[in-house]
């Protein structure tokens, strides 16, 4: 699988732990990443994007893409989008997260946030673009219907990158039961690759689908 043009795999001296080749993009540290060369680590332990490129899966992406980002939470992740993509829009519903992701985007002009919430696409209709990616990281019941609603926005062709979270659904079914129901609620796309997130994170599923 190929990266997209603005993310490399970098060797960074992490001190005591020695050096190691990691992903990493250009631009402004946001969470104390190891830096080098204008070249910041992205740690694939706090991003469920980042896990989804070790993985191997192909999300599509070359770089310089529109995208939504669904969950941006404080912007760790979000950040290394805007650092390779185009305009990003950024949806959080949580006010104290959202003020951390403001400061993100002082150094990344194609940086959007929008203080909205993923299940209400009808709330920011009117300021999104289409977009080539929709990358969602919610943290909530009915994944599927959050990915299903915001289909409205993606172009055809274009790429879902979701990482489910099974006990976000149901904290005592089993995952993989989650996941299934998960794959059988996605509606009007066409599931490409799908990769359990271990060892990066426990109980999540990375999600990659075609709009069709």
């Amino acid at each position: 699988m190929s990266l997209p043009e603005g993310v490399e795999r970098r060797t960074f001296d992490l001190g005591e732990s020695g050096s190691e080749t990691r992903l990493a993009t250009r631009g402004e540290p946001v969470y104390g990443e190891p830096t080098d060369d204008g070249w910041r680590l992205w740690d694939a332990r706090r991003s469920k994007l980042g896990a989804t490129f070790e993985k191997g899966l192909d999300t599509g992406l070359t770089g310089g893409e529109t995208v939504l980002y669904l969950g941006a939470a404080s912007g760790t992740t979000v950040s290394h989008v805007a650092d390779f993509a185009g305009p990003t829009y950024a949806v959080e519903f949580a006010a104290r997260p959202a003020r951390d992701l403001l400061a993100v985007t002082d150094s990344r002009p194609t940086l959007f946030p929008l203080l909205k919430d993923a299940r209400a696409p009808e709330t920011y209709a009117h300021v999104v673009e289409p977009v080539d990616a929709i990358v969602q990281d919610v943290a909530t019941r009915g994944q599927a219907r959050v990915a299903n609603a915001n289909r409205q926005f993606l172009r055809e062709g274009g790429r879902l990158l979701a990482a489910v979270k099974a006990r976000s659904e149901d904290v005592t079914a089993d995952p993989e039961r989650v996941f299934e129901r998960f794959l059988d609620d996605l509606s009007g796309y066409e599931v490409v690759e799908t990769a359990r997130l271990e060892p990066f994170h426990d109980d999540h599923l990375a999600v990659v689908a075609r709009r069709v």
